[in-house]
């Protein structure tokens, strides 16, 4: 059985070398990423508006005449600005801290839902009393307490909806297979099997199991062996076949094995934690973290631009609201020449490969016969492209309003449905079949790291370029510099595209 003294000697040792990754020791200690701060700026926010609608609901007045009595100081009997907004800011930043304090900060993952709600209520609760004691040292009567109530329970009220709501959308996303994170578990003793159990119990984790690495001289747990995937020295090999995020370490090992994994992982961008003693409760004062029931310790975590992530897929959504609705009459009327030009469906849905091996059906408008499929071995000597890539121009499968829509790619507007159902991004790598992915070698799968696209820096750049290691090479490039600013560059360059009609 592991041992939780072994796991505090190896994490203390590797935090006294300069390898130890600051502020990755637990939960207690970590640096706030990209996420939290949002969720920080979010509630600051929320105090703001709650004031601004206690104080409407209060005076019964109209928006511009609260702002107005505000700034010239008559909203509450000559009281400064600059002293009702200190007290506001001071409000907003006793909720960050002690939200942050209670961990409400930490990833939504890590936590259930009840527990959640009541720390956020006990947060609201905690701020609420320390601005009401101000505001009694201040001895500021002339604030109306009826308003600071109702902006005490309308922040604790608003941030536990936008919790629940959040994590309803979350918890659909997983049952996709969207945004979870997938886990090699080193060990195959009784404790990788457990946390397996726990992993798969608890959807609402975003783990998805990938297999067990084996240690050299260990005895397999029977149970498990079928699951087995690999060693330590394939142990990275797998990490990127099967798109890992994160790497558990069930078993007690060498120091200088761990130490090499923790160093490959930093390379690999992959997240490792290592499992304590379960059962005797001694790792329990270590800084942890709690994935489920399981106590962890972080040895490492990748760079992950969790802001940019974000408005990346904000601004997906926003846009393609927009194009749908704008070109709707397009849209319908592109349907309706599909249908009187050939027979068959207006769409057509293949199954293609997305974001760490994600299957999900893309659509597009049918431009081709309705049993090309079929007849698609008939003309595979006429490929123009390498063995991995598949394109005939001059396609005898493709109807004549076809060749129009691929011209102007008119052909993969109805691809911006898969954009809003989270399968696509507007800018990434083209989706592949399932066909492709098989004749790519490890190097290749860099591709699937992220979402696909409609379009991407080799639909701007390498479009005519046949070689598939042009093809890769731009996607890879894209992806190592990947900025919100190169995804509006490459937008402007697609629309300049489409019009010039180079499409096939």
């Amino acid at each position: 059985m592991a041992s939780s003294d072994f796991w505090q000697r190896l994490s203390s040792s590797l935090a006294a070398s300069s390898e130890w990754d600051a502020g990755a020791a637990g939960s207690s200690t970590r640096v706030p990423r990209g996420t939290a701060k949002m969720w920080m700026a979010m509630d600051a926010v929320t105090v703001f508006l709650a004031a601004l609608v206690a104080t409407l609901y209060r005076f019964r007045a109209r928006p511009v005449e609260v702002v107005r009595s505000f700034v010239h100081g008559t909203l509450f009997h000559g009281m400064s600005v600059w002293v009702l907004l200190a007290l506001l800011c001071g409000f907003a930043c006793a909720l960050i801290v002690t939200s942050r304090r209670l961990h409400l900060y930490d990833p939504m993952r890590l936590t259930n839902f009840l527990h959640e709600q009541r720390m956020s209520a006990q947060a609201c609760l905690t701020s609420g009393l320390l601005l009401t004691g101000t505001l009694y040292l201040l001895r500021a009567a002339i604030i109306s307490r009826v308003v600071v109530l109702e902006t005490i329970g309308l922040v604790a009220i608003v941030l536990g909806l936008r919790r629940f709501v959040y994590r309803i959308f979350l918890y659909r996303r997983f049952d996709r297979g969207l945004d979870t994170r997938n886990v090699l578990i080193v060990g195959t003793g009784i404790e990788a099997h457990a946390l397996r159990q726990h992993l798969d119990k608890i959807r609402h984790l975003g783990y998805t199991f990938k297999g067990f690495i084996e240690l050299p001289g260990g005895s397999p747990y029977e149970a498990v062996t079928d699951d087995i995937v690999g060693n330590l020295e394939t142990l990275f090999q797998n990490t990127r076949k099967q798109f890992i995020d994160e790497i558990f370490f069930t078993t007690p090992c060498e120091r200088g094995i761990v130490k090499s994994v923790l160093e490959k992982a930093r390379v690999h961008g992959v997240d490792l934690r290592v499992i304590p003693d379960l059962y005797d409760g001694l790792a329990w004062n270590s800084p942890i973290e709690y994935v489920g029931q399981f106590p962890t310790i972080p040895l490492h975590r990748g760079a992950v631009p969790e802001i940019g992530l974000i408005f990346k897929r904000v601004f997906d959504t926003a846009l393609s609201v927009l194009i749908l609705a704008f070109l709707s009459p397009l849209l319908l009327a592109v349907a309706i020449a599909v249908k009187f030009d050939s027979p068959g469906p207006v769409l057509y849905t293949s199954e293609r490969i997305g974001k760490k091996g994600v299957v999900f059906r893309c659509i597009k408008f049918r431009t081709m016969v309705r049993d090309a499929d079929k007849r698609r071995a008939e003309i595979m000597h006429m490929n123009e492209r390498d063995d991995v890539l598949f394109k005939v121009s001059n396609d005898p499968r493709i109807t004549r309003l076809g060749r129009f829509l691929r011209k102007y790619s008119l052909d993969e507007l109805p691809q911006f449905l898969n954009v809003l159902r989270g399968d696509m991004s507007i800018v990434g790598p083209r989706p592949p079949l399932a066909g492709e992915v098989h004749k790519y070698d490890l190097d290749h799968l860099r591709r699937l790291d992220v979402t696909p696209g409609i379009t991407g820096l080799w639909q701007v750049q390498g479009r005519q370029d046949p070689s598939f290691a042009s093809y890769v090479s731009l996607d890879v490039t894209y992806i190592d510099n990947w900025s919100i600013w190169l995804d509006f560059k490459i937008i402007m360059r697609t629309i300049a595209v489409v019009f010039s009609g180079t499409g096939t």
